[in-house]
């Protein structure tokens, strides 16, 4: 079964919550925000999921089988491409290898390629989580808005401005993970410039996942107009990103990010 959040994570209850304790989960989260906050949308959308019989038993028949998680009811079916069409670290590579860079495909190759990696780094850095030491709200709710704040430069790049939009990015990471991201920022460097890529990351939601007292994990909802080369007018990809913040020196910082495509 797939470690990626959870509606059920999200609200905080465990998968065999009742409805009663769920809508109460949920009462209690929205009951401090305003309708226009972001973190409003993605609880109200996880709520009515839980809270509806057939909703919830086709989610969580999704979750036996590992498949995408958070999809909303009435959400289409995500779409099994070809490998070859998968917007994957290997394949983005390859395609740069081969054809000198593919336009329009390196915003996609970023946000996979951090994903690869970051996941990576998880199996390798793994901490437990412990639901009974949940950290003080708010400082959970700071390292929230600190994520909000994080993920933009992170996923953002403009190819006339490499050089200030990496280190902006590397400003709000820890060292080990501004290591590994360097890494592959060497090929985007490469191959923005070739497709003339602008990413501008935009927040749309977020929600507290998991929290301990120096480690926390938020989920982000995340919309990217592209441009590049062939398409002058903006596309917009939107993606779930989980990013687990680790508190340096009393800031912080993002310490591991992975992204998947948002369902519905």
């Amino acid at each position: 079964m797939s470690d990626a959040p959870t509606w059920y994570d999200l609200l905080d209850v465990p998968r065999d919550a009742t409805s009663a304790d769920v809508r109460a989960a949920w009462k209690a989260q929205i009951a401090d925000l305003e309708p226009g906050d972001r973190r409003f949308d993605a609880l109200n959308r996880a709520a009515k999921v839980l809270l509806d019989p057939a909703a919830r038993e086709a989610y969580d028949e999704t979750l036996a089988a590992s498949a995408p998680l958070l999809v909303e009811e009435g959400a289409p079916a995500p779409v099994t491409r070809p490998r070859s069409e998968r917007p994957g670290l290997v394949t983005r590579l390859r395609r740069s290898s081969t054809h000198g860079g593919t336009a329009g495909g390196v915003a996609g190759w970023l946000l996979a390629g951090l994903g690869v990696l970051a996941a990576g780094l998880l199996a390798a850095t793994a901490w437990a989580w412990s639901a009974s030491a949940q950290a003080d709200d708010s400082a959970a709710r700071a390292a929230q808005v600190a994520a909000e704040r994080a993920v933009v430069p992170v996923l953002s790049y403009d190819h006339e401005t490499l050089e200030a939009d990496q280190r902006a990015a590397q400003a709000v990471m820890t060292g080990g993970y501004r290591e590994e991201y360097d890494k592959l920022f060497t090929v985007l460097e490469d191959n923005a410039p070739q497709t003339q890529t602008r990413v501008t990351a935009e927040v749309v939601a977020s929600g507290i996942v998991r929290a301990t007292e120096d480690r926390v994990q938020v989920l982000v909802f995340v919309d990217r107009p592209t441009t590049n080369k062939l398409n002058a007018e903006p596309v917009v990809y939107k993606d779930q990103v989980t990013v687990s913040m680790q508190l340096v020196d009393g800031e912080w910082l993002v310490d591991d990010l992975t992204t998947s495509p948002a369902q519905g």
